[in-house]
């Protein structure tokens, strides 16, 4: 299953709702460093889904179960990969950075 994320991505389908399996792939596609654009053409969805399941808003379980699959998949990989949470980055300035210019 997760080698088919090794090879091009697939043409793209059509929407469907997301299931926790695709929330699985999506975690362990994260790790492996597959590119949100082939993600989203993978998974027919929209990206606010993947970072959904990244923050943990869907299927908030996916990610320990993710992290054990990835372990028994790819166990020469566990020093390379970052497996922190999804860190959100505002693009609103924040108040404080406006008095910088005063």
């Amino acid at each position: 299953m997760a080698l088919a994320f090794l090879k091009s991505p697939p043409p793209e389908r059509q929407p469907r709702p997301l299931t926790e399996e695709d929330a699985i792939d999506i975690w362990i596609a994260r790790w492996l460093k597959i590119r949100r654009r082939d993600l989203v053409r993978r998974y027919a969805c929209d990206p606010r889904r993947l970072y959904e399941i990244w923050e943990g808003a869907r299927f908030a379980g996916a990610r320990d179960k993710a992290l054990e699959l990835f372990r028994e998949r790819y166990p020469s990989l566990l020093d390379r990969v970052d497996f922190g949470a999804h860190r959100r980055v505002a693009r609103t300035p924040h108040p404080d950075q406006l008095g910088l210019f005063e």
